[in-house]
């Protein structure tokens, strides 16, 4: 019987999972969308430890986990409402798990507006959520490019929001 997925606060103790699910994923549930070279210059396997343990731990972020095992995870700038990162591991895509964690940031950072950079595979998922593309983008990895999207979504503010 699997064990349900439950949330919490990202420890700097879970930065070896997290960054090989991120290589992971990028190199198998974006290889559709992205040559392998584009894939190596997006995730080489030799990211900047200190830098994402600071960036994750300067923002909210939430990971996603089945027993022990990291499954997911997000983080978001709630000062800006910008959504950095949202990985899920590749066999537990289509689960509901990245709807999760981006209803659980954008709840806990309410915003007029949430941003994210989404890769050409995670834009359909983002525009399911109610998020726009606002432009397309050509970013330079290791001098390698790859095309993304700069996205938006606009929330209107309720009354018991202030």
């Amino acid at each position: 019987m699997k064990n349900s997925v439950t949330f919490r606060a990202y420890r700097p103790e879970d930065l070896d999972e997290i960054l090989q699910l991120f290589y992971d994923t990028v190199h198998t549930v974006n290889a559709k969308d992205y040559t392998p070279g584009q894939l190596d210059a997006w995730a080489d396997g030799r990211a900047d430890r200190e830098a994402w343990d600071r960036s994750f731990r300067e923002h909210d972020t939430l990971v996603a986990l089945e027993g022990d095992r990291i499954v997911g995870f997000a983080d978001m700038d709630g000062s800006v409402g910008y959504l950095d990162r949202l990985y899920i591991h590749k066999e537990y895509q289509g689960r509901g798990i990245a709807s999760a964690l981006c209803d659980r940031l954008e709840r806990e950072h309410p915003s007029g507006k949430y941003t994210v950079h989404a890769s050409i595979t995670a834009r359909p998922f983002f525009e399911k959520r109610g998020y726009a593309a606002v432009r397309e983008q050509r970013v330079e990895r290791h001098g390698i490019w790859l095309t993304n999207y700069a996205m938006e979504k606009v929330v209107e503010k309720t009354g018991r929001e202030e």
